[in-house]
């Protein structure tokens, strides 16, 4: 391998990328855009559940009772409805996802010491909003009755009861439970996958549809100083946008970044490894920039959107599908990015996922120069 023909390779395909706008624009564009449009469009949390009440009685201890859901930061006090059926009506309509409907003898039993049921209706057509605003609504039931049986005490004389068993909770790596946390140092690994193989599946693609692929192979450049020339821009670009997404998901988005530099460089480095040789592959076997294009969208973004961690628990999922996350490449970045961003996890405790990148990165690096080379001869 001649160093000279391999540098005036790269230069060669630097030259092609300054005067391809739309590589220019996805290289500085798109990592910015994905950045806030995940970083800002996608959370898990949910707050401000609109909530409807009907309640029966309106005296003063269930108006209290609602204030306590007005107080809380994940419910939305939209209306107080006067009848049943305008509260179902609402609901129906989607106005609201939780209808809480209060008894006529609300204060009466709760004076009596007996036991109250509020009713609450929740829209289940989203069933992650429905089975959280359940948690919430119970969460505030349970505080008011607790309040309540405490005042109840108070006013006959006895102390506070004691808690047999009390639980001290903490919060390591993400304090505040916040999903933009989680989500952002996904980006930086759906940023790399999208851009790094949507590029390189153009190189070769664009040398076959102009017809200068011959000229290449007439000059005394080798298949692997061809490749290589083409692929190297392109890590240069790829740790590029890397460091602009880590950039801002630590000063824009607040998102810690608790590891060692090198250690995310490195991941990265074999990353990129992997992606670039895939959309190689790809712009091979297409010999078309519109097909290889297509082709490396859909067999890099959808399985790191869904099979990767980004979006959905791997441990929650069916057992085979679990074992088909272990195909994909981005599944060990992604773990390696979090636990860098948020644990400040050494490399040793991640040998696991580094592994697997580097595993891929030598398949996927020899599968491309050996196709190249086919395609060739």
């Amino acid at each position: 391998m001649n160093w000279n023909r391999l540098c005036a390779m790269a230069r060669k395909e630097m030259i092609q990328i300054r005067r391809d706008a739309r590589s220019i624009g996805i290289v500085i564009a798109m990592p910015i855009v994905m950045m806030f449009a995940f970083g800002y469009g996608v959370s898990f949390d949910t707050k401000h559940i609109p909530v409807y009440v009907y309640d029966q009685e309106k005296s003063q201890q269930s108006q209290d009772f609602v204030k306590r859901f007005q107080a809380s930061v994940y419910f939305n006090v939209v209306r107080t409805v006067q009848s049943y059926p305008e509260l179902v009506r609402a609901i129906d309509r989607g106005d609201c996802q939780i209808g809480l409907v209060v008894p006529p003898d609300f204060s009466s039993k709760l004076l009596s010491g007996q036991k109250v049921s509020v009713q609450a209706i929740f829209d289940g057509t989203d069933s992650n909003s429905a089975s959280l605003g359940m948690s919430y609504t119970e969460a505030v039931a349970q505080a008011h009755s607790q309040q309540l049986q405490l005042a109840w005490l108070r006013g006959r004389g006895q102390g506070q009861p004691r808690l047999p068993v009390s639980v001290d909770a903490r919060t390591w790596f993400n304090e505040n439970l916040e999903s933009m946390v989680t989500i952002v140092p996904g980006v930086v690994a759906m940023v790399m996958a999208v851009v790094g193989t949507f590029l390189t599946s153009l190189t070769v693609a664009r040398e076959w549809e102009r017809g200068t692929m011959e000229q290449l192979i007439s000059t005394p450049v080798t298949p692997l100083e061809i490749m290589l020339g083409k692929l190297a821009p392109y890590v240069v670009i790829g740790l590029a946008d890397t460091s602009l997404c880590a950039v801002m998901g630590v000063w824009w988005f607040g998102v810690p970044f608790r590891g060692h530099i090198w250690v995310f460089l490195l991941s990265t480095l074999l990353f990129l490894i992997v992606v670039l040789s895939l959309g190689y592959f790809f712009s091979v076997v297409a010999k078309t920039q519109l097909a290889a294009s297509q082709v490396s969208l859909i067999a890099t973004f959808l399985p790191a959107f869904l099979l990767s961690g980004f979006m959905y628990p791997i441990d929650q999922m069916p057992a085979v599908v679990r074992g088909i996350t272990h195909v994909v490449p981005a599944r060990y970045y992604m773990a390696i990015l979090r636990n860098v961003f948020l644990k400040g996890s050494p490399a040793l405790t991640m040998w696991q996922d580094f592994a697997g990148l580097a595993i891929f990165a030598t398949v996927l690096g020899l599968a491309a120069t050996r196709v190249f080379r086919k395609k060739l001869t």
